[in-house]
């Protein structure tokens, strides 16, 4: 039904929640849970899941062998569906507070992924709670869905994301916002992963150098072809960011390998530069190019869906006193899967701060209850 409320109101109803936020935030950083431990991301998922189902939603659990269960949350009415998207994994391992603990110094809010992004996940479970508190209802029921291996690719995740995101009117992502200015994010790079495999002959580099073929020579020939795809100007990048090879310093290698990042700005140019990665061919004759991978989140493009969304999405922060921006990044997110089956999506809802994956992650705390705000008149007012 349509809201009975005024900005202000919703304002000032969640800033007087900014420290019970504030606290829950804290505790859910205290819980660390790195994607590769699945017992402590079930740990935090347990607790999230009563958190739900005490707000009054119907939760179900996708259970996982090698990582955390996801989970997905339906709350409210209505025909149609919003998808709130957010992931409970982390890039930290168990101990990690020890380096950044979690404290407050200066208004800002330190701890390992407390940016990225348990702040959003707080921000997604506040805004139902204000709503309710308020006794408004949005037009279509929310859907969100909390999942445990964004931090990998979302390999397990993927198929679940783009099931919910066919159903919904919109999609939208609490991942972290772009310091400083806390820009949502209209647009992200398409993201690829690429492995090399170069093999060669060995042979004892003094008494038959002749009789090798060096698999390390051919993949310096492989890393300057590969970085000379890089073109600033369509916004791709290669990078060959891991390599290894040989055995002995007085053995010809037989063996070397890369591991490659690829970052695209279209679909059109991620799919010519698979082909192009795929097809690498071998310089130093004698030895074989392997090359396996592929494109594993689509970029979100900056369509006129999208940029629609962003202004709808900037009218209604003005209502309620915030200035909103727009930017994009090369990093990705599941928001990505949501954008490329065409189902408008604005990406970059959750808390302002910065140092994301750093011993400096941070969130600014007067924005924790802005951004709560500024979610639940999202699911109040879009059309």
């Amino acid at each position: 039904m349509e809201a009975k409320i005024t900005p202000a109101e919703i304002m000032r109803y969640f800033r007087s929640e900014q420290d019970a936020m504030l606290a829950f935030l804290q505790e859910i950083v205290r819980m660390e849970s790195p994607t590769t431990d699945k017992a402590a991301v079930d740990r935090l998922g347990r607790f999230l899941e009563a958190e739900l189902t005490a707000l009054g939603a119907t939760v179900k659990r996708y259970p996982q062998q090698e990582v955390g269960d996801h989970l997905i949350a339906e709350w409210g009415e209505g025909e149609e569906q919003y998808l709130i998207l957010c992931h409970i994994d982390t890039v930290w391992p168990i101990g990690s507070p020890a380096q950044n603990p979690i404290r407050v110094e200066d208004g800002r809010a330190y701890g390992p992924a407390i940016f990225d992004m348990k702040a959003g996940v707080t921000i997604a479970l506040y805004a139902l709670k204000g709503l309710r508190a308020l006794g408004v209802t949005p037009p279509r029921r929310v859907v969100l869905l909390f999942n445990t291996d964004e931090e990998i690719g979302s390999p397990t995740s993927r198929p679940l994301i783009e099931e919910e995101a066919r159903k919904s009117a919109y999609a939208l992502c609490l991942e972290p916002p772009i310091p400083p200015q806390g820009a949502l994010k209209t647009f992200r790079k398409g993201v690829g992963r690429f492995d090399l495999k170069i093999t060669g002959r060995a042979a004892h580099s003094g008494a038959d150098h002749d009789k090798g073929i060096s698999a390390i020579q051919e993949l310096a020939h492989q890393i300057l072809k590969l970085h000379s795809l890089t073109d600033y100007e369509k916004g791709t990048t290669v990078n060959v960011g891991v390599v290894g090879g040989g055995t002995r310093p007085n053995v010809v290698a037989e063996q070397a390998w890369a591991e490659i990042d690829l970052r695209v700005s279209t679909m059109e140019e991620g799919e010519r530069l698979t082909r192009e990665i795929l097809s690498l061919q071998p310089v130093t004759p004698g030895t074989r190019v392997e090359v396996t991978g592929g494109l594993n989140r689509p970029p979100m493009e900056r369509t006129p869906t999208i940029v629609q969304l962003f202004q709808q999405a900037q009218a209604i922060g003005a209502e309620l006193g915030l200035s909103l921006v727009e930017a994009g990044t090369g990093g990705g997110s599941d928001g990505q899967f949501a954008a490329a089956l065409g189902v408008p999506t604005l990406d970059g809802l959750g808390c302002p701060g910065d140092g994301g994956h750093a011993v400096t992650e941070h969130i600014l705390v007067q924005h924790l209850p802005e951004r709560a705000a500024l979610l639940a008149s999202l699911l109040l007012k879009l059309p």
